[in-house]
């Protein structure tokens, strides 16, 4: 058992490389570079139950916004997977509209923490600007515009890169002994 002073990992770099990692590869798979088994397989693991697991080791740590963004986006993916697997073996489809509707409830939840993310750092803004953005791109793509699935690809990109970068900062600041990737401040004092 560990004592307080023995130096504890930050879950979040493993929470923000899962986010990040199936981030991207879905949104390659939105462009066109992928097809959606190698999304099917880190919505279950990496994007997942990984960024569940960091998200439950947020809240041993007493971070309510990492706990529930971590366990929130990782039962995301898994409830995605479920979604691609479901229609893949015609167990139950869900159409582009049931997609659409489980993506706008995604947005609500996105909005939320949007305004929190304000709060912590300019690096968590930008990464939830990015998604808040994202998500309403997806919306559209489901409720009549397929074209912005492609654009969504391309903006939601930039907010997986966005969250390698906070998780990088993490990184290397603990190996180099200081601040490497500065996060800047809280838009929101």
């Amino acid at each position: 058992m560990a004592n307080a002073e023995t130096p504890q990992g930050n879950p979040a770099v493993v929470g923000l490389a899962g986010f990040g990692l199936t981030t991207l590869i879905l949104q390659f798979h939105n462009v066109g570079w992928c097809g959606i088994g190698p999304v099917v397989a880190l919505a279950f693991v990496f994007g997942g139950l990984a960024q569940m697991i960091a998200g439950f080791q947020e809240f041993k740590c007493g971070n309510n916004f990492g706990f529930s963004a971590f366990v929130s986006y990782g039962s995301f993916w898994v409830a995605l997977g479920v979604i691609f697997m479901l229609n893949y073996f015609n167990i139950y489809h869900s159409s582009t509209t049931d997609v659409g509707w489980f993506l706008v409830v995604w947005t609500l939840y996105t909005a939320i923490m949007w305004v929190a993310a304000m709060r912590i750092h300019t690096a968590m803004a930008i990464t939830f600007t990015l998604l808040l953005i994202g998500f309403i791109l997806l919306d559209l793509a489901h409720f009549g515009y397929p074209q912005m699935t492609v654009v969504a690809g391309w903006e939601l990109m930039l907010a997986a890169l966005s969250a390698w970068y906070m998780m990088a900062h993490v990184i290397y600041a603990q190996v180099f002994g200081r601040d490497v990737l500065p996060v800047g401040k809280p838009w929101i004092k």
